[in-house]
């Protein structure tokens, strides 16, 4: 059960909220795209509904709202060091995809060893809007992937004509509100029931993957610019920098952040001798690749992939995901008529 709310009602919540949290959802930025005068829908803080785009998939997941491009870990001078205080505390508006891409998140900064002391204070500090999907977007493939519903959201949100309906879970996201003009309802939540792009994840591949000859196909179309991993839901590796200031009586005094890194750009793999483990784009296609249908799932028990799609609308080059997997299909129809 929920309620709808008319434009007062919306700012007034929205103000309210706004006092103890920041509202991230996914945004129009006009002239912000790739290419002069292109737009972009990516994530950022919201002062009001209407700048919520509900009808188009976000270029950008909102994983930059809750693990940033940059974050500062600590700031240091020549004897001292410090943590950052704790932030203001976050509200994000998300699909189902998404939500589940939380998941794998927490799977790698929680649940894989000791938990990341960074993201947890971020990750405990956050609640989330489920955001209704009333159809399915461009190579979005969720529900081959199982992940077109969902579970542990805060509150589900769709436009149901002009009102906002808005079934809140969490008690303390309506302290301070008034629902008495929000007349109450009970819509269905809009969930992608079929995608017109299907997938099919083998299960078994060939146990000689790794030098198969698929991969040099990529080898001379990737040109490592990590988009795909940049616009992903669930790629979570970075680097750190120290960053110095100069400006200061200390001779060492700045911050240390980490920041988001790419297995797909060169030297992500570098190590001491001046080694690095995968100079092949095509290496680092399949390391992707191989890393959310078979790694990741032989973890935890699930593909880290959530059928989103962004990789494949965002390549420069063309390079399809869905037909990699495709092809990893057909491999392992293979190995199934030759056992």
């Amino acid at each position: 059960m929920g309620n709808l709310w008319n434009k007062p009602a919306q700012d007034q919540l929205l103000n309210t909220w706004m006092n103890s949290y920041d509202v991230y959802a996914p945004m129009l930025f006009s002239g912000d795209g790739c290419f002069s005068d292109t737009d972009v829908v990516r994530y950022g803080k919201i002062s009001s509904f209407d700048q919520i785009v509900w009808d188009k998939k976000s270029d950008y997941s909102f994983k930059e709202a809750l693990l940033p491009i940059s974050e500062t870990m600590m700031y240091f001078t020549d004897t001292t060091s410090s943590v950052p205080e704790k932030t203001k505390g976050r509200i994000i508006f998300l699909r189902s995809c998404e939500l589940n891409a939380l998941k794998r998140i927490d799977d790698i900064y929680m649940n894989n060893g000791p938990a990341d002391f960074y993201y947890q204070r971020n990750r405990e500090n956050t609640k989330f809007i489920l955001m209704g999907c009333d159809h399915s977007f461009t190579s979005c493939f969720c529900a081959s992937m199982g992940t077109n519903t969902c579970e542990g959201y805060q509150g589900y949100a769709h436009m149901s004509g002009d009102d906002l309906y808005l079934a809140i879970e969490d008690a303390e996201l309506l302290d301070g509100a008034d629902t008495s003009a929000c007349p109450e309802a009970n819509e269905e939540i809009q969930y992608v029931k079929e995608n017109d792009v299907k997938v099919d994840v083998p299960d078994k591949l060939p146990a000689d993957i790794a030098s198969n000859d698929l991969w040099k196909e990529y080898a001379g179309r990737c040109i490592g610019c990590g988009r795909c991993n940049f616009v992903c839901p669930t790629c979570t590796c970075f680097t750190t920098q120290d960053i110095f200031y100069r400006d200061n009586d200390h001779k060492n005094a700045g911050e240390r952040r980490r920041v988001w890194a790419s297995c797909q750009v060169d030297g992500y793999t570098d190590i001491a001798g001046g080694i690095n483990f995968r100079k092949d784009q095509g290496e680092r296609m399949r390391f992707k690749v191989l890393h959310k249908i078979a790694d990741h799932k032989k973890r935890f028990g699930y593909t880290m992939c959530v059928g989103c799609g962004r990789c494949e609308n965002v390549c420069p080059e063309y390079i399809s995901y869905i037909a990699c997997i495709d092809k990893l299909k057909k491999l392992e129809e293979g190995v199934s008529n030759d056992d």
